[in-house]
């Protein structure tokens, strides 16, 4: 892990408790504090000497003119992945909280985002499922007019898009029946990158004549693929943040709310990771610059990934300061996917 080979232990566990004591407190750390906190034993002058080194290496830095020290974002950034990567998370239950199983899904989520910001105190976010890997389940071509047809494309996730084409010369109704046939036999089931120019080829054959027909088909399942998702950002807990001090001043309280009113710049924070990534589940923690978002940049933002069905995901996030409670965050966050994925596939 990147930073841990440069601290020995009694230096990682001094950091801990630099970061701990100032999660809890607000206030700068000083070496008398830590020689009562840490069960090291050391003196107050030999823990001096190492808060120096860790200041020298960047991870903790000294405010002002106070004797204290608080994390740097860097100590911030080496508390947070050795905790997610040694910590076994203590799972704590939130059962309790979604025992209610509303139909609607927009319900459960409003319900999950309130639940999470009184839970932990911070603000919240939930995004509606999203669809990463759509395949076509249905084509149904209808002829409006002589050389008009509606092409109803149905994705996975019962996803329905709309779309009007025209003929560059007249149709009847069993030009109409058999693109229908050729367009379910061919499409059925793949997705975007499946549809290869063999495949055109062969559908334009079995539709012979009408080929321009199934180009613009075709391109209108191209576009109803590509198409983003409608996606609905549910936020709770937003004044939250104001009670910690150091995120409180007009300025910065004004940027923060607003970002949770408008959300637009929410989307930077609930993109979905790609289909090659591997760790498209893991926990997300984005610290004071990590974070993409502007106005959250004195902030931790912390997300998660929840899964519907395999392709369906949706993202939770929480947003606090960065001496949030990554420990108690981190675990609320993990038990939260397990529930929202058990709820959901009893549901289907």
């Amino acid at each position: 892990m990147v930073g841990m080979h440069e601290l020995d232990e009694r230096k990682l566990k001094i950091l801990q408790a630099i970061i701990r004591n100032y999660l809890e407190t607000g206030e700068p750390v000083g070496s008398r504090t830590i020689s009562k906190y840490t069960d090291l034993n050391l003196s107050s002058a030999t823990i001096r000497n190492e808060m120096a080194d860790l200041e020298e290496l960047g991870y903790i830095v000294q405010p002002h003119t106070s004797a204290g020290r608080i994390p740097s974002d860097k100590g911030y950034r080496l508390y947070v992945d050795t905790l997610l990567e040694e910590k076994n998370q203590e799972v704590e239950s939130m059962r309790e909280l979604l025992i209610e199983k509303t139909d609607k899904v927009e319900n459960l989520l409003k319900q999950v985002a309130k639940a999470l910001a009184v839970n932990t105190n911070y603000a919240s976010m939930i995004t509606t499922p999203q669809y990463r890997s759509r395949k076509v389940k249905f084509i149904q071509l209808t002829q409006m007019e002589e050389m008009q047809l509606l092409a109803v494309i149905v994705l996975e996730g019962n996803i329905v898009k709309n779309k009007m084409l025209y003929a560059e010369e007249p149709l009847d109704k069993e030009i109409v029946l058999k693109l229908n046939i050729v367009m379910n036999t061919f499409l059925q089931g793949l997705d975007l990158s499946e549809i290869n120019l063999a495949l055109i080829q062969k559908m334009k054959e079995q539709a012979a004549g009408y080929g321009n027909v199934v180009s613009d088909i075709l391109d209108a399942v191209a576009q109803a693929i590509g198409e983003e998702d409608d996606v609905q950002i549910y936020t709770s807990g937003a004044t939250n943040i104001l009670k910690y001090p150091e995120l409180s001043d007009k300025e910065r309280a004004s940027e923060l709310l607003s970002a949770f009113e408008e959300k637009k710049q929410l989307t930077e924070l609930v993109a979905l990771p790609g289909e090659g990534d591997h760790n498209n589940r893991a926990i997300q923690v984005y610290i004071g610059n990590e974070t993409p978002v502007e106005s959250m940049r004195d902030c931790s933002v912390v997300t998660a990934t929840y899964e519907i069905e395999d392709g369906v995901y949706g993202k939770i996030g929480i947003v606090g300061p960065k001496r949030m409670d990554y420990e108690r965050v981190v675990g609320t966050l993990q038990t939260l996917m397990v529930q929202l994925d058990d709820i959901f596939k009893k549901k289907k």
